[in-house]
């Protein structure tokens, strides 16, 4: 009974991480607690196409390890930080929706914008 009730507890830990995560990066919250949606959700943040790898058995292993290095690394972090999503979700997701890391882009590219495009010609802003 005390084991399901922890269990529970680090669900909800990663469930409030991840929605504060996805809000950080102008992805709706509410697609951390939508199975399927909350995986398509963070490959779409993370630059990591084919998703649907997910559904294969084995490989989805592999997929979820790049998946969370992805992630960690779009919101400016290292891979250990990636590797601490994988293992320790229910502490690295909070602590990536809670503290001051930026969403930067899929991957860790910066999103460019007008600004960064006027400066990269020259022009003073």
């Amino acid at each position: 009974m005390l084991t399901n009730f922890l269990g529970l507890g680090f669900v909800i830990f990663v469930i409030i991480g991840m929605w504060k995560t996805m809000e950080k990066a102008g992805e709706p919250g509410w697609a951390a607690i939508v199975p399927f949606y909350n995986i398509y959700t963070l490959c779409k943040l993370a630059g990591v196409k084919n998703w649907w790898f997910v559904f294969i058995p084995f490989l989805n292993i592999y997929l979820y390890i790049v998946l969370a290095i992805a992630v960690a690394k779009s919101f400016g972090k290292d891979t250990g930080f990636g590797i601490g999503l994988l293992l320790l979700g229910f502490i690295f997701y909070p602590i990536l929706g809670f503290g001051d890391a930026r969403y930067i882009g899929p991957g860790g590219v910066p999103k460019a914008s007008g600004d960064d495009f006027i400066q990269s010609m020259g022009v003073p802003s």
